[in-house]
């Protein structure tokens, strides 16, 4: 089911920035037991994003109707919402005023082999290196064509997923994944001040291990630091927490710092 600004229909207009420039932001939900997990989060983060560009964003209450509309009662999918600028004449200069356009779809979760839970990843460097650009750092905008490029670079099945560089040779993150890695008795993600996207389940695993009182940093990792570390993760919403146990000749045992992670998102419960 899709909801473009509360009608069910599955066409924006060809004029939205959204489409023409990659206007807009989104945010992409779980619906696990009927339920929308980490909803004040995910929301929270939409506005902020949304703020970052000049976007008003919906109100929350209207987006969450929509959402559990759009869920439709389905015990477990996936539920993704843009906002884009709205319409506009040609050119890059911002109507005005700002009508922004809202569009609210399902999708089923995603099937990975159990075993990437169960025994952990493989994963690959990928050659294309993100750009710096502070102003749209931690932002997840919709022009992701770096990621697209990126994830184009393998069709190996057996890969789960690419990390990316910056061009000063920081990881900053998978093309669709928050990065952590583990070092002595403490766990370190990426400084993200200059490019990549700051993803809710990043929080979240910040937040538990401030609960449980692990010690945590947001620094920048270079590519041999992450491959000297005790442990690798990726996170996001719909993948929860996958431990990477191969990496471009690297081999890793099994983690106990990734079981304890995937337990501290379990205990959440957001």
């Amino acid at each position: 089911m899709i909801l473009v600004n509360g009608v069910a229909i599955d066409t924006v207009p060809a004029s939205d920035r959204g489409l023409a420039y990659g206007d807009g932001v989104f945010r992409t939900l779980v619906v696990r037991d009927g339920q929308l997990r980490s909803w004040h989060r995910q929301f929270g983060k939409l506005a902020f994003d949304a703020h970052a560009l000049g976007i008003p964003c919906p109100e929350e209450t209207l987006l969450r109707e929509e959402a559990r509309q759009v869920a439709g009662g389905e015990r477990s999918c996936a539920v993704k919402i843009v906002v884009t600028r709205g319409s506009g004449p040609r050119g890059y200069a911002s109507p005005a005023p700002v009508r922004p356009m809202r569009t609210v779809s399902r999708s089923p979760l995603p099937q990975h082999p159990a075993e990437w839970i169960e025994r952990g990843i493989t994963a690959r460097v990928c050659a294309l290196r993100l750009g710096w650009q502070p102003a749209l750092a931690g932002v997840k905008h919709l022009n992701r064509l770096e990621n697209v490029l990126a994830r184009a670079e393998w069709d190996d099945p057996g890969i789960a997923e690419g990390l990316l560089l910056d061009y000063a040779g920081n990881v900053i993150g998978g093309t669709m994944s928050n990065v952590f890695v583990v070092e002595g008795e403490r766990i370190t993600t990426p400084d993200l001040s200059q490019c990549g996207i700051a993803g809710v389940t990043r929080d979240r695993v910040m937040d538990g291990a401030r609960r449980h009182g692990v010690a945590r940093a947001v620094e920048r990792i270079a590519l041999e630091r992450l491959l000297a570390a005790q442990e690798v993760m990726l996170v996001n919403t719909l993948i929860g927490v996958w431990q990477v146990r191969r990496l471009d000749g690297r081999a890793w045992g099994p983690g106990t710092v990734t079981a304890q992670v995937r337990r501290w998102l379990d205990e959440d419960g957001d």
